[in-house]
């Protein structure tokens, strides 16, 4: 159906229903109006001359907290505007802080939601507080509506914490917290909203696969979040999303309106901010709030005010590793000669006799969730990385594995972390696979990693990724390279919704192969 036949078919879905959306009409729509109008909510007919219909109806029907605290109709801003002209089945944003965007989803998926019989909606956020605050955005929404509305049509069955049912309509509102890994089984979702992607915890990655398997074929996706580093689930549906289909809108902070101070003196500025000024055309004023937010955030700049699509993820999430390094040997890295175990074990060199090799273990409980138990295969001599194992196993299944890649690998020195998990795996290794090739540090079996050993240990695979980066050939390693992060507490590791077990397997192997070139060999 043509632009033409749509504006047509919009304005009698409405004339049909007797609907003026700027006169006060609307307190007592019957369920067949409201369907009219969710048929219509994303068209601009001609009829109406201005916004969409969900912009002009949100802005007629939907109350929210201004900046002041108080309650006040929802006038779309410049980047709600922008997101609902541009948007797709599929979305995802790149935005700074406080842009509105998630009030805009909240608004535009309750208006859905009770205008389109037969919907669920799903809004998912990265904590439960951030969660709760969003639910208090859709309770005001339905708090606001005209009384004969909610008494009538938009009566609701259930309103808690968590969910909001509309039986007439048979529809409902949901918001849960991405810690809740049960959030959407069971589930056919219309609508999914997943906010702040980049700071959800655990694997957010399986996370959104199994809410994606939620959704109903014709269902709308937004995912959004301010960036938190390179690497990451966010990072790489960012990235992806040309392959996936999926609509990119990035928002710099200057669509903000707020965003501005007293103006600074034009002889004060930099080359760097008068190339800023011309390529987006800013004010001076927004150039004085520039240089205030940088005075404020400092390092996290560029993250919390994000100003172009690639220097908001590089200079977010203090990475640890040297990033050009890493992306570098990213665009070189080889692909494996040969996948084993469904993808879980990467050979790239084969044993080659007379040779010497090293098999480096950081275990893990063996579990189908959490962390992986990797292993790394080193070439003695040189350090070349020969094979790479990652994968849910623990154990006596585990031991064997690893006893068995060590074997293929003429007898190599087999390396485990003791720490935790890793004792019995060395017990296992030793006893029940019969394995006597085994590391050992201050006589006892196995590499223990202290709070002391680990720096260096991470300092000497960074050197090496920036010296000697043909070393390394796994692509998985150097995208876990790219999220390890100095962490809030001080300590480093991986940023949340990522993994480091590869990292932590190479590191070790690194430290043990550097240990035993200054020491006899047995």
């Amino acid at each position: 159906m043509g632009c033409e036949e749509k504006e047509k078919e919009c304005a009698a879905l409405l004339k049909s229903c007797g609907l003026r959306l700027e006169e006060s009409s609307l307190e007592w729509l019957s369920r067949n109006e409201l369907e009219h109008l969710g048929k219509a909510l994303d068209h601009r007919p001609k009829s109406l001359r201005g916004p969409k219909i969900a912009i002009a109806l949100a802005e007629r029907l939907l109350v929210v907290r201004t900046r002041e605290g108080r309650p006040g109709r929802l006038k779309a801003n410049k980047v709600q505007q922008t997101f609902e002209r541009r948007r797709g089945q599929r979305n995802i944003v790149l935005k700074a802080r406080q842009m509105g965007l998630t009030t805009w989803v909240a608004a535009r998926f309750f208006l859905k939601t009770i205008t389109q019989p037969g919907t669920l909606t799903l809004e998912v956020a990265h904590t439960q507080e951030a969660a709760e605050e969003i639910f208090r955005i859709v309770h005001r929404f339905l708090d606001w509506l005209p009384d004969e509305l909610r008494a009538g049509t938009l009566r609701t069955g259930r309103a808690n914490v968590r969910q909001i049912a509309f039986p007439q309509m048979d529809s409902e509102y949901r918001v849960v917290s991405a810690a809740d890994r049960n959030a959407g089984r069971g589930l056919t979702v219309q609508n999914l909203h997943c906010s702040e992607l980049a700071r959800w915890p655990g694997d957010a990655a399986d996370i959104l696969a199994g809410l994606r398997a939620a959704m109903a074929p014709e269902g709308e996706l937004i995912m959004e979040s301010t960036p938190q580093g390179v690497g990451g689930c966010f990072y790489e549906e960012w990235r992806k999303a040309g392959e996936t289909g999926t609509v990119r809108h990035f928002f710099p902070w200057w669509m903000e309106r707020r965003y501005r101070s007293e103006a600074v003196d034009r002889t004060s500025l930099t080359e760097e901010e008068r190339a800023l000024m011309s390529a987006h055309d800013l004010k001076l004023s927004q150039i004085a709030y520039r240089r205030k937010i940088r005075a404020d955030f400092r390092g996290l700049t560029a993250q919390e005010y994000a100003e172009d699509e690639e220097s908001c993820f590089l200079a977010s999430g203090e990475s640890v590793f040297e990033l050009a390094a890493v992306e570098a040997r990213l665009a070189t890295a080889p692909e494996p000669v040969e996948r084993r175990r469904n993808g879980e074990l990467e050979i790239w060199l084969p044993a080659m006799k007379e040779k010497h090799y090293l098999v480096a273990v950081d275990p893990a409980g063996g579990g189908s969730e959490g962390d992986y138990s990797a292993a790394q295969v080193l070439e003695m001599e040189t350090g070349l990385q020969c094979a790479e194992f990652a994968g849910h196993v623990g154990g006596l299944e585990l031991a064997r594995f690893v006893t068995e890649l060590a074997r293929e690998y003429n007898g190599a020195w087999l390396v485990v972390e003791r720490n935790n998990h890793g004792s019995g795996v060395l017990a296992l290794a030793e006893t029940a696979c019969g394995y006597r090739r085994i590391y050992r540090q201050g006589g006892q079996a196995g590499w223990l990693t202290t709070s002391v050993s680990r720096p260096a240990m991470i300092g000497q695979l960074d050197a090496a990724l920036v010296e000697s980066p043909e070393l390394f050939q796994s692509r998985r390693l150097l995208g876990e390279c790219r999220s390890f992060v100095r962490l809030p507490n001080g300590n480093t590791g991986a940023q949340s919704g990522t993994h480091d077990d590869r990292v932590m397997a190479m590191a070790m192997a690194m430290a043990a192969r550097a240990e035993m070139a200054v020491r006899p060999r047995r």
